[in-house]
């Protein structure tokens, strides 16, 4: 797993946040937040077909591709849908804390 293409986006980001003189409207920050998440969705959906697609070249006999390969991309796949499922688990929590404080 390459960690050094995540490192640079998650580095640009930090310094997009911090030099940030322009400050978000809340249509802003609601819509960038929304990117955020459909990336995220689109990019576990694309580890989950690409781990999908492997095991089934692995099946059919595909001499290109090895066991550990597989193996490799479903746990790849896995890590990302129980991330995917914790963020949404926080923010079914953040939602309901929202929903029940006094006005």
């Amino acid at each position: 797993m390459k960690i050094d293409p995540m490192m640079t986006e998650m580095q640009a980001m930090k310094m997009e946040a911090t030099n940030s003189n322009v400050p978000a409207t809340g249509a802003q920050v609601g819509s960038e937040f929304g990117e955020l998440l459909n990336n995220a969705m689109n990019n576990v959906n694309q580890l989950q077909k690409s781990s999908s697609d492997l095991q089934t070249r692995f099946d059919l006999g595909d001499p290109n591709v090895s066991l550990s390969d597989v193996m490799i991309a479903r746990n790849k796949s896995s890590v990302a849908f129980e991330a995917t499922v914790q963020v949404r688990n926080k923010l079914v929590d953040a939602y309901k804390e929202l929903m029940n404080m006094p006005v």
